[in-house]
């Protein structure tokens, strides 16, 4: 069996996908990877012995800035990212028996697969991503967020801008492929089977009539790298610290800056992940530790609390390792659905970022740090599952037989 797997994005995009690949060849799959040519990608998926097609312009390049892209820039990214797709997907899936998109932007992935009469996945790692009654659509950036407050309203309007973006550069290629036009841009590249990449604990699906969610758990592999010498040296100087780290997200420098000053307001030492964003220490005191790319895995279950964007992976690693967490989530993706499963589920708080302050991001890590969160938080840390990536491989296998 041969697998294309595909996706766009950080890191937290891409991790999902390199699991599946894994557990699939552990299988007997071939697979090839569609994703960003950025080196960290390269490297990881060649130290794998996956094969890379790569797809559109670096991520990392996209977000060099303070913030994200123009409007008018992801607007004209967006655009030639459909005809990069038609342009690379074909000889990509070339005798293939299956193709795995995930996330939206894999606007071609589902036209490409049903022009070579290949099966089609579409995989999601958020519940937030698929239309539901039962919450409004993530915010999409660079384009304006709906004006109504009714969930099925705010997917009829998410619709109609995913149609407004794609809808004529998608049918002008699938005509050119001999393939009829869609007319609903979105559903079609979700389709009505898709499937939720997606620990059931933290982020479960709730069945919506006509929408056939297959859920086989989040997409993770054992990342057993040791922490670095002179990080463990520091871990075993005092009590735990508090890690603070946006990964791939540029967070404003006040909300950095602020979470180091609360933490120690409040007793703790402070790790401060540099990430994409090259965070820095705020001075030289020896309270604070400044990593690079450590494996969270080893590094979760030594911190007092972890405060993060609310990326899923860093959701989910933070609460498989029991440990309280501080999401301060960006207007961006499923940043902000995170936010709000951590503190429905008890494990920490949410700062609201459309007006953060000093105060609330203070109040936010007094409740993750109370008695009664941590026993919260490790309860859960138990009931995560690890399996989702080699379930889901099974699946894909049984379905091709």
């Amino acid at each position: 069996m041969r697998v294309l797997l595909s996706t766009y994005g950080t890191r937290g995009d891409v991790e999902p996908l390199v699991a599946l690949a894994v557990r699939l060849r552990a299988l007997g799959a071939e697979v090839r990877m569609c994703a960003p040519p950025d080196d960290e990608f390269a490297r990881r998926l060649a130290g794998l012995g996956i094969r890379l097609v790569p797809v559109g312009p670096p991520v990392r390049a996209l977000m060099r800035g303070a913030g994200l892209p123009s409007a008018a820039e992801l607007s004209r990214y967006r655009t030639e990212m459909v005809g990069t797709q038609f342009e690379v997907f074909p000889a990509a899936a070339d005798g293939c028996d299956v193709l795995v998109a995930a996330g939206l932007a894999q606007i071609a992935a589902r036209s490409v697969a049903e022009a070579a009469g290949i099966r089609y996945v579409y995989v999601s790692y958020s519940a937030v991503n698929l239309p539901s009654p039962h919450h409004a659509p993530p915010p999409r950036p660079g384009w304006p967020e709906p004006d109504a407050s009714d969930n099925r309203t705010l997917w009829e309007l998410d619709a109609r801008q995913v149609n407004e973006q794609f809808g004529e550069p998608l049918n002008t290629h699938r005509a050119s492929i001999g393939l009829p036009a869609v007319d609903n841009v979105r559903d079609h590249v979700v389709t009505d089977r898709p499937w939720l990449a997606a620990d059931p604990v933290l982020g479960r699906w709730r069945e919506v009539p006509g929408l056939d969610v297959t859920q086989p758990g989040a997409w993770t592999l054992p990342d057993e790298r040791p922490l670095p010498a002179d990080l463990v040296t520091f871990l075993d100087a005092g009590e735990p610290p508090v890690y603070v780290g946006f990964g791939s997200m540029r967070p404003s420098p006040d909300i950095a800056r602020w979470a180091v000053e609360v933490a120690r307001a409040q007793g703790h030492r402070v790790l401060v992940s540099r990430g994409w964003a090259d965070l820095d220490l705020v001075d030289d005191e020896d309270d604070c530790f400044a990593i690079g790319e450590v494996s969270h895995q080893r590094l979760f279950g030594r911190v007092a609390a972890v405060v993060h964007h609310g990326g899923a992976g860093t959701t989910l690693t933070a609460a498989r390792a029991g440990t309280p967490q501080v999401v301060v989530p960006l207007r961006l993706a499923d940043n902000p659905y995170w936010a709000g499963r951590v503190a429905d589920l008890g494990i920490g708080a949410a700062v609201d970022t459309a007006a953060p302050t000093v105060d609330c991001l203070s109040v936010a890590f007094k409740t993750a740090l109370a008695p009664g969160t941590r026993a919260r938080a490790k309860a859960l840390g138990g009931e995560i599952r690890t399996d989702g990536a080699a379930k889901a491989a099974a699946l894909l296998l049984e379905a091709a037989r």
